[in-house]
């Protein structure tokens, strides 16, 4: 029995089986089973083994990466698609002589403008004009009453007679000796006092007289015949606005294009236009608004044009060569700077920044161009500079942008009719808009 259960024990270790012993079961535990142990048999460790290997190949591979870089398959691949050009509209330019026109608002100031005083004090007794009068220069405009300074003049003009009596004898009493030198000089002394008292109360009755200090129009007139007036109050106005002076403020940059002497086209408010001359511009410059103050006087035959009314004054400051475009074909450089994209001889975008000579309503003078350019006027915002484009004339790329579109066979004619009404834009010779005005019915 022994050696069989020996043979068999040794057939399960041939085997890889586990075997239990019988023999060295504790009759004391009875029928408990044991727990398998395997750490000891062959072959056990064999999968951790495994696993370890291929973690280290794993590592291993993604590891080579980095210090054997593949070449990159994209770079050596030739496409057979060729990158196809952006094609552009242009349209060709030419520079042409441009005035420019400093423009500026302003209002229109009197030449003379003064408010009438009085230089006495009294009671109004005659009024000889009316508001709104045209006055010659020192033209009585009102009198005061002159009762009491007549009588100043009359006792004035007595006191000097007598004063003359008195130094007349001192005078033939000295030639005959029997006066002194002293009595003659206080006679001459008292005739100067009554002269000068006579020259006052006729200087008091001329001062009773309120004349106009010059030319003008009587603007306003503030007394009534009868009221008692102070000296030195406010009368009324005189406004001389023959000629009429423009009033503007020059910005800092413009200084330099306004000189005294230049020509200004100046139309009112009120639809007059006239050709005035500039006739002062300051040297210092506004505290608060940092501009310069210029006047330009207009002439006003018969003052036809009403003082203080609001004018545009246009002055020519010199001549440039400019390109007339559309503000829609601006474009922004790189560097936020405003500029136009053209097209040179090698069909490549050029970024041309350039400055705005004047502005219309139909368009805009520029400069910064060469003389003689090909503009892109579509596509411009798809293309960069140095790029190499197609273009294509805007005319051409007008058409084949819009192709013509056949009738649909059976379907009926739209008759258009525009219900629109609206007036001309009206442009002076310089081809500057003056006025539009419109309405869609």
């Amino acid at each position: 029995m022994d050696d069989a259960n020996s043979m068999a024990a040794t057939d399960a270790q041939n085997d890889g089986t586990p075997t239990q012993n019988t023999d060295s079961v504790d009759p004391s535990v009875g029928s408990a089973r044991q727990t398998l142990q395997f750490e000891s048999d062959r072959g056990s460790n064999r999968s951790r083994w495994v696993a370890g290997g291929i973690a280290v190949a794993i590592i291993g591979w993604m590891g080579s990466g980095f210090i054997l870089p593949t070449e990159d398959k994209t770079q050596n691949t030739k496409t057979s698609v060729t990158a196809r050009t952006v094609t552009v509209a242009v349209r060709a330019s030419v520079a042409e002589p441009v005035q420019q026109i400093f423009v500026a608002e302003g209002q229109a100031l009197p030449d003379r403008d003064t408010a009438v005083r009085a230089e006495t004090s009294g009671q109004i007794s005659e009024m000889l004009v009316e508001m709104g009068a045209d006055l010659e220069a020192g033209q009585v405009i009102a009198r005061f009453d002159i009762a009491a300074r007549q009588a100043d003049l009359e006792r004035a003009q007595g006191e000097q007679e007598r004063a003359q009596r008195e130094f007349d004898n001192a005078t033939a009493l000295v030639q005959r000796g029997v006066a002194t030198v002293d009595r003659v000089a206080q006679a001459r002394a008292t005739l100067a006092a009554a002269q000068a008292s006579v020259i006052s109360a006729e200087e008091a009755i001329k001062n009773t007289e309120i004349r106009a200090p010059f030319a003008g129009r009587l603007e306003s007139l503030d007394i009534n015949v009868g009221e008692f007036v102070s000296m030195g109050t406010d009368l009324g106005r005189v406004v001389d606005n023959t000629p009429l002076t423009i009033s503007i403020q020059i910005p800092q940059q413009s200084l330099r294009d306004i000189k005294v002497g230049q020509t200004a086209e100046v139309a009112f408010i009120t639809g007059e236009t006239s050709t005035g001359e500039v006739q002062f511009v300051a040297t210092s410059a506004d505290a608060e608004t940092r501009t310069f103050m210029a006047r330009i006087r207009v002439p006003n035959a018969g003052g036809e044009v009403p003082a203080g009314i609001s004018a545009q004054l246009r002055i020519p400051t010199g001549e440039v060569t400019a390109h007339f475009v559309s503000p829609a074909i601006l474009s922004l450089g790189t560097d936020g700077t405003l500029g136009i994209k053209t097209v040179n001889a090698e069909d490549m975008v050029e970024f041309h920044r350039i400055g705005i000579v004047r502005a219309q309503t139909d368009g805009i003078w520029v400069s910064g161009l060469p003389d003689e350019a090909r503009i892109i006027s579509i596509g411009q915002g798809f293309v960069n500079e140095g790029e190499t484009v197609n273009p294509q004339a805007e005319d051409d790329a007008e058409a084949e942008d819009s192709p013509a579109q056949e009738p649909v066979p059976g379907a009926p004619e739209a008759d258009t009719q525009t219900g629109t009404t609206g007036q001309i834009i009206e442009t002076d010779q310089s081809n500057d808009v003056i006025e539009a005005q419109g309405a869609v019915q």
